[in-house]
């Protein structure tokens, strides 16, 4: 490698910095700016603008409440949710050396889908929900891993059957409240939930999961660096002095608590976490350091479009799991027809 082969590299990355940067503000504009009750642009700046200026009023109450009580909580979660999911899939992806691996792998979607559900059967608040969501989602993970220690250790593949295992408990126990549940009233509300969306997001909501999922994400790129050691390996990590369990538990807690952040505020969205590391590692390369907030920016931006398209395609909202879905999957297919089953 050439003393210019770095500084090239280094700047190919800012310049995809910079157009990631602006791509996430233009689409996070346009979509406080679309929907049934469309608004200017310009107002899309003026009015949080008057909260802090003496600007004068030329917008109605009803514009104010759309932009500042609807759309601004739910494109920050879903910004939130979207850099939380992709991030916490490169991650895993990167220690378990498997594209295939998602943040869900360890079982915290069927938990947290447990959790939801059963709330939802036998109370329907949403507090209740959520904290419902976030527990059993946490407690999912937890007995994934202590099921796979074996011997102080936790072997990757014992750990990956393990979630397997508790993923298909939960979803059990999740088949079990939809049989029982009123079918008129409590199934068409898990139904929903399960399926992923953001229309019942408030500024509340944006609140209580902002500091997990930030914190999270916070420590997952201060430990980008060791994530590139332990892709190697775990013979080859402690050769170096990296203490492989500490660091493994320590990815596993923060993308836990991510993950079943992200599920309690808005239901079990698939393929986000699972094909956007994909397409960070197309642009940029395996490097996690640069890896990981790349994938961030593309989930952050991705989600936020998916969402503006699902509330405004239609009358009815269609639910963000099934727009991921119908295209996740054609595009994953294109990745195994590209890399004929390898993953550089």
């Amino acid at each position: 490698m050439t003393d210019k082969e770095p500084n090239i590299q280094m700047e190919k990355t800012k310049a995809i910095g910079i157009v990631l940067f602006f791509l996430s503000v233009a689409i996070f504009l346009i979509s406080l700016s679309i929907g049934r009750y469309p608004l200017p642009l310009g107002m899309v700046f003026k009015i949080p603008a008057s909260k802090f200026f003496s600007i004068q009023h030329t917008w109605s109450e009803n514009m104010e409440i759309v932009l500042l009580n609807i759309r601004l909580p739910r494109a920050i979660v879903a910004m939130l949710v979207g850099a939380g999911l992709s991030i916490s899939g490169a991650s895993f992806q990167g220690i378990f050396k498997n594209p295939l691996v998602s943040p869900y792998i360890l079982g915290v979607s069927a938990g947290a889908g447990f959790g939801a559900a059963l709330a939802i059967l036998l109370s329907g608040s949403m507090i209740v929900i959520q904290l419902s969501a976030f527990v059993f989602g946490a407690m999912a993970v937890a007995l994934t891993y202590v099921i796979s220690r074996i011997y102080k250790t936790t072997p990757i593949l014992v750990l990956v059957l393990a979630g397997i295992v508790v993923g298909a408990f939960f979803s059990a126990l999740i088949s079990l409240v939809k049989y029982v549940a009123d079918p008129t009233d409590k199934l068409p509300a898990i139904v929903f939930w399960l399926m992923g969306s953001l229309a019942s997001v408030t500024t509340k909501d944006a609140i209580l999961v902002t500091p997990p999922i930030v914190a999270g994400l916070f420590v997952l790129l201060l430990l980008s660096w060791r994530i590139n050691i332990l892709s190697m390996g775990d013979e080859d990590a402690q050769t170096l002095g990296i203490n492989t369990e500490k660091l493994k538990l320590i990815i596993i807690i923060s993308v836990t608590v991510i993950t079943a952040s992200a599920v309690c505020v808005s239901g079990i969205i698939g393929w986000v976490g699972l094909i956007i590391p994909h397409v960070a590692r197309m642009i940029v390369g395996p490097d996690h350091k640069v890896l990981l907030p790349v994938s961030a920016a593309i989930g952050a931006s991705y989600l936020l479009l998916v969402d503006s398209l699902a509330r405004t395609m239609t009358t009815a909202e269609i639910p963000l799991g099934i727009i991921t879905a119908i295209v996740g999957a054609p595009f994953f297919a294109y990745l195994l027809r590209k890399s004929k089953g390898g993953w550089a």
